[in-house]
């Protein structure tokens, strides 16, 4: 280029030089003096090296605070760890489980989704394929067998149940069963293992003491497994609405995503019968509560408006603490109960007792593997193992 090959001479010419250097690229470009003084004088400047781009700003010290909150949210994707970080983050600190300074803590907090998976990408792993779930609309009232109220899932209180065996591939009778039950409105979890189907009730109950709010209806995801007639006389007695989901492998939608999440993922398919692991599986249960309920940020679907654009998919992400802390239908005593329990809750210790019970659970079940059976001694996956397995 013209410009680039006599800028240099240019700027170190003296006042007659430089005339004639304007006249003589005027005449070749027909460019107006002004013009071309301006392009001399910035070719002639050397321009800054600016750094590539995101290594600067996000140095070591940024990527392993996020892999530590990534970790103890057991390794979430960007979109829901994203809006997760600027309450995780001062958590952590407060407990002294984020050693940074203020300035990192900022970067932290400010990082977007794509920005996380970018940096997470060298830490993931292909994720072992699971069993889907379709989204769908449920058949609620296919075949009701109690209602007291109309099916609102809106509301907090209206929940998927569903029962789990702990058969561990062998089905002969003698296994745990955990029963799971997650709030529709708020996506609020909880399980309870039993031994017996008839120990349904005590879990139920021990379920209703926990929650936030009282139990308006159960949608049971189970057929024939002699569960419904339990739940029918527990509702019954409760005035609870009670209804059925049409058949499916995994149960109900809301609930058998967590069932995968929350279940499958620390029972790891193996067969549970001693009342050692009856113990050490409600241990974890309550842990897993704690952990999920309160940090850990879940995507619900917003409906479209009349004239918002349906080929696109809006999602609310928020924690069943935030959603369920928000809605007017609880009140201001559970409300504070709850925000008091959050105060006080350090989630990465909590995901350490998670990991420590979860491998001495799997050590149990493999001990009373007779000789010669394959026991699959496979690490604690986290609770999304479909998307983003442990390292």
């Amino acid at each position: 280029m013209l410009v680039v090959a006599v800028a240099a001479r240019y700027a170190e010419a003296d006042k007659r030089e430089k005339t004639q250097t304007l006249d003589w690229l005027c005449a070749a470009t027909g460019w107006h003096r002004s013009h071309a003084r301006k392009a001399l004088l910035t070719a002639s400047r050397p321009e800054p090296a600016e750094p590539p781009r995101g290594q600067a700003k996000y140095d070591t010290d940024v990527v392993a605070a996020l892999r530590l909150c990534w970790t103890v949210l057991d390794k979430p994707a960007g979109k829901r760890l994203a809006p997760a970080l600027p309450e995780l983050v001062p958590v952590l600190r407060r407990h002294n489980e984020l050693d940074i300074d203020d300035a990192t803590a900022k970067l932290l907090m400010e990082m977007s989704a794509a920005t996380i998976d970018r940096r997470l990408a060298p830490h993931r792993r292909p994720a072992r394929r699971a069993t889907r779930i379709r989204a769908g609309s449920l058949t609620r009232n296919e075949v009701p067998l109690v209602t007291w109220s109309e099916w609102d899932n809106t509301r907090p209180g209206f929940m998927e149940i569903t029962v789990v065996g702990h058969d561990g591939g062998a089905p002969g009778g003698g296994h745990l069963h955990t029963v799971s039950a997650t709030d529709i409105a708020t996506g609020w979890t909880e399980n309870r293992t039993v031994r017996m189907i008839d120990g349904m009730t005590v879990a139920l109950d021990e379920i209703a003491r926990m929650l936030p709010f009282p139990i308006l209806g159960l949608d049971s995801g189970n057929h024939d497994t002699g569960a419904d007639d339990v739940l029918q006389r527990w509702c019954a007695q409760r005035r609870v609405t009670f209804t059925h989901a049409r058949p499916a492998r995994n149960g109900s939608h809301h609930v058998g995503q967590k069932n995968w999440s929350m279940l499958h993922a620390v029972a790891d398919e193996r067969r549970y019968d001693t009342t050692a692991e009856l113990v050490l599986l409600n241990k974890i249960w309550a842990a897993l509560s704690g952990l999920s309920n309160y940090f850990c940020p879940q995507q619900h679907s917003v409906p479209a408006g009349e004239h918002a654009d349906r080929r696109r998919k809006e999602y609310d992400t928020a924690t069943p603490y935030h959603r369920t802390s928000r809605h007017s239908g609880v009140t201001t005593e559970d409300k504070t109960i709850l925000a008091d329990i959050h105060a006080c809750t350090n989630p990465a210790e909590l995901h350490r007792r998670i990991e420590a019970m979860t491998r001495r659970l799997h050590l149990m079940a493999a001990d009373k593997a007779p000789p010669g059976q394959l026991v699959r001694d496979l690490p604690y996956r986290p609770r999304n193992a479909r998307t983003e397995p442990a390292s």
